[in-house]
């Protein structure tokens, strides 16, 4: 399991205007079953992606696919975590 950290490198204006395109790539990854929850940070600098790839490797795939990242105004921070304990929900992804 992944966080995916994205902080903004150009100005709001800008990262705006691909903000359309960032949205259907979440969808795209929502249907395939790899992100389970995302959202804007507070402030406004950047958000978060629990996402749900087998390794590194499909999880960098995954974020060279982002438009906020191959039009490089944004980038990733890339964190992996073991689930030990969730909610009932959430059992499934338990490691």
């Amino acid at each position: 399991m992944f966080i995916l950290n994205i902080n903004y490198i150009k100005p709001l204006k800008e990262i705006e205007q691909h903000l359309q395109e960032h949205r259907e790539f979440l969808d795209y990854y929502y249907d395939a079953g790899k992100f389970l929850m995302s959202g804007p940070k507070e402030p406004r600098s950047g958000g978060i992606i629990l996402c749900n790839a087998k390794d590194q490797k499909e999880a960098f795939d995954i974020i060279s696919r982002d438009p906020f990242f191959a039009k490089k105004v944004a980038e990733y921070e890339l964190i992996e975590f073991f689930p030990v304990k969730t909610s009932d929900e959430l059992n499934q992804y338990k490691k």
